[in-house]
């Protein structure tokens, strides 16, 4: 696909604070759509990818409950994996471009940045990670406090339990040691957790008497790469022309991901197609989903639809006076995929492609902020962890203390920061929360039969949160960013200048 460049037409004072930069929908330079006819033609190519992907979901929709109907016993495992076939391949390749473009995206955002603008920056965007986390903890606190969907309810206890006992400090403790990987290249496919065995040849129930290892679990580990890559790329600032060939190599990295992330983004309407069908297929009965654990689901989508499209849209308009909205249709290309695949950091790319393409978000700032974004800002976790542990004590008739909903508060905050951006992630950080109330941990299997939806729901909030903070910081950032000198970024394979 051929690439055109934007160019700015305004010149001299006029011109600060905007950004030339490499679009990815073909148009003919100098031409504007006149007609009506042109208007509406104009704006199904800019938008063709966006629907497609819309269609993608509503067509995996349509397609598993036709696969659902079409016979009268249940899908074996083997052939859910033939109908998620497509959409794994998908994922996969999502997945694939996560590690060189947090790092080459965050060491060259850094690296070119002014250091003391570095830490501004990353002051603003820690303080409204923060203060929205925090937010979205108290919005679902009062909900389900109010709403009171665990009184009465009929959800079955499954019986299962976790394979790993844990406690609040050991997965606070593993959340510090996983942001120093003694390992880089084990860091690109593990992180450590730390479990607790009962030992052989003792009968004690206390843990402290347990046995305690560590254990490398398969995901990425990436909090660890993050903070490697942002230690690397401020030493590269300060080492100034010495680490400019070290830095350019970086920066031309970026670039070339982003070119192989738009080819793969326009294989999305397909892959989510896959992903949805199969995730339909595979559940239970949908009546007794909603029989059971109706209210708990709704409880969370009203949550999450607050903080989506209120909460986080009012705040970005009271900073920015911009119409959020509008910022939020350029991300839906984003938010689908997000949706579709359950998975922050397999959106990343997708998110920064729309930020930068579509609402003109300076490139440092997408790179820089985005990336530590989908490691510690998950408010549509933090909502989800608050109210579903809320939801089980409700179920399982246990009195919680003002102290107790404040303790389930900040432990939700830091499980959503603990909570790796890869699907269902939060369940496991659940367990430190049903520790913070004394329930036990098998009881996360309560809330396992709506918990896939609830998944991509939360996944999509967190997308937009991340994408809405890059909006925020990147206009409160403007002036400083304004007065940096130009900063060369190679585009696919050719340099186009990014004025500032």
């Amino acid at each position: 696909m051929e690439t055109a460049t934007e160019l700015s037409p305004l010149s001299g004072p006029e011109k600060q604070g905007r950004v030339e930069r490499t679009s990815y929908y073909p148009q003919e330079p100098g031409k504007r759509p006149q007609t009506r006819k042109e208007k509406i033609q104009s704006c199904l190519k800019h938008n063709a990818l966006t629907m497609l992907t819309v269609g993608g979901v509503v067509g995996g929709v349509i397609l598993g409950i036709i696969l659902r109907n079409s016979r009268i016993d249940r899908y074996t495992n083997r052939e859910v994996m033939y109908i998620n076939y497509v959409g794994d391949l998908f994922l996969r390749m999502l997945k694939s471009l996560i590690l060189p473009l947090i790092m080459s995206s965050l060491i060259s955002a850094i690296g070119s940045l002014d250091l003391s603008l570095s830490g501004k920056i990353g002051a603003r965007a820690i303080s409204y990670y923060m203060v929205t986390t925090i937010s979205a903890v108290v919005l679902g606190i009062i909900l389900v406090v109010s709403i009171q969907p665990g009184v009465g309810s009929t959800a079955s206890h499954a019986e299962k339990a976790l394979a790993q006992n844990s406690s609040t400090v050991d997965t606070l403790l593993d959340l510090v040691r996983n942001m120093f990987p003694p390992n880089l290249v084990q860091a690109c496919i593990s992180q450590m957790r730390t479990v607790v065995k009962k030992p052989v040849d003792g009968d004690s129930d206390d843990m402290d008497n347990w046995d305690f290892t560590e254990k490398d679990i398969p995901g990425m580990n990436i909090l660890g790469l993050v903070v490697f890559s942002t230690v690397l790329g401020i030493t590269l600032g300060k080492m100034s022309q010495e680490g400019k060939p070290l830095l350019n190599f970086f920066e031309s990295l970026s670039g070339a991901m982003m070119v192989i992330t738009n080819w793969v983004i326009w294989l999305s309407p397909v892959g989510i197609l896959f992903l949805v069908a199969a995730k339909i297929v595979e559940m239970e009965s949908l009546e007794q989903v909603v029989a059971q654990l109706g209210m708990y689901f709704l409880t969370v989508l009203i949550g999450l639809c607050i903080h989506g499209f209120i909460i986080l849209p009012g705040l970005y308009f009271v900073i920015t006076k911009k119409n959020p909205y509008r910022y939020l249709s350029n991300l839906a290309q984003a938010l689908v995929t997000a949706f579709g695949t359950s998975s922050s950091s397999a959106t990343l790319p997708v998110a920064i492609n729309c930020l930068e393409e579509r609402n003109g978000i300076d490139p440092r700032i997408t790179r820089f902020v985005l990336p530590i974004g989908a490691t510690i800002n998950m408010d549509g976790t933090a909502l989800y962890e608050a109210v579903a542990a809320i939801f089980i004590a409700q179920v399982r008739e246990v009195s919680l203390t003002f102290g107790q909903l404040v303790a389930i508060s900040i432990t939700a905050t830091a499980a959503s920061i603990g909570a790796a951006g890869i699907p269902q992630a939060g369940l496991v950080t659940m367990v430190m929360v049903l520790d913070t109330v004394h329930l036990p941990s098998n009881d996360v299997f309560l809330i396992l039969a709506v918990d896939w939806l609830l998944d991509r729901c939360r996944t999509t909030v967190n997308v937009m949160g991340d994408s809405l903070g890059a909006g925020i910081v990147n206009h409160l950032s403007k002036n400083e960013l304004s007065a940096l000198p130009q900063h060369r970024q190679s585009q696919n394979g050719a340099d186009h200048t990014i004025s500032i």
